[in-house]
């Protein structure tokens, strides 16, 4: 069942990616609906297939890919609840390979680490985390397509990426609403972190907690940046992908090492 459900998202996610590519280059006219069905099903398929890596009989499974595989399922969730009613659909092009290679991952490669029961509190932080990356990893995508449009604007290229994007104005409002929410579920994964958790500077721990505080730090600034600077485009975007690139290597650097290296 694994495997069926893994490959089954592979397939639908593949096809989903290659039509809106062809519909970003400008290549083929399709009806948005087509990629959001075929972008359904690999989530419906992914939905499965996260269970049960993540649910085996002996407990939660947290392993570095079965992680993996929970994040992109929530970026997928996020990004495809969002395209009802903004027009974001050419996340799809970042959003699905990264699915299609986590699922992949999960469902076939075995890992180490054993299924462990936690406590609610415990549960509570780990939600609180995931989300938070995942919302702040689509944000960073928003990120450098904001980027990319900017630059085409400024070299009066209108063509192609461009004139498949909303509005400048619109990408930008779309961008600080992802970083909001991130902002704020990042701070109470860390608040919930410090309650119930023993040590959050444990060993094993340290570098996870400083590396997410010091990205906690960067979003804050850029926020206040936005609201009293009025910072945007390049600047959003530098301080954006830095950001997630410190809570990259918390949440799975460390992971990685504990799991793979040591």
């Amino acid at each position: 069942m694994l495997l069926l459900t893994t490959f089954v998202a592979v397939a639908l996610y593949s096809a989903a990616t290659f039509f809106q590519w062809q519909i970003l280059k400008g290549t083929r006219r399709q009806p948005r609906t087509t990629n959001q069905l075929l972008s359904w099903g690999g989530f419906a398929s992914h939905t499965l297939a996260a269970y049960l890596v993540l649910h085996p009989d002996s407990g939660i499974h947290l392993g570095f890919f079965a992680v993996g595989s929970l994040v992109s399922w929530l970026v997928v969730a996020i990004v495809l609840l969002s395209s009802l009613r903004q027009p974001i659909e050419n996340l799809f092009v970042g959003v699905l390979p990264i699915a299609v290679i986590t699922t992949l991952l999960a469902g076939v490669v075995p890992e180490e680490s054993v299924a462990r029961n936690y406590t609610g509190g415990v549960i509570i932080h780990i939600l609180l985390s995931v989300l938070a990356y995942s919302i702040l990893t689509v944000a960073v995508l928003q990120a450098v397509l904001l980027s990319r449009q900017h630059s085409a604007l400024k070299h009066h290229h209108t063509r192609g990426l461009v004139a498949s994007l909303p509005p400048l104005q619109t990408m930008e409002r779309l961008l600080f609403e992802m970083l909001w929410s991130g902002l704020i579920l990042l701070t109470a994964a860390l608040a919930s972190g410090f309650i119930f958790l023993d040590d959050l500077f444990a060993q094993q721990l340290v570098h996870k907690t400083v590396l997410s505080i010091v990205a906690w730090v960067l979003y804050t600034t850029l926020i206040c940046g936005r609201l009293f600077f009025g910072w945007r485009s390049h600047t959003a975007t530098r301080w954006t992908i830095g950001g997630f690139i410190l809570l990259a290597l918390a949440f799975f650097g460390s992971k990685l090492v504990l799991e793979w290296l040591l």
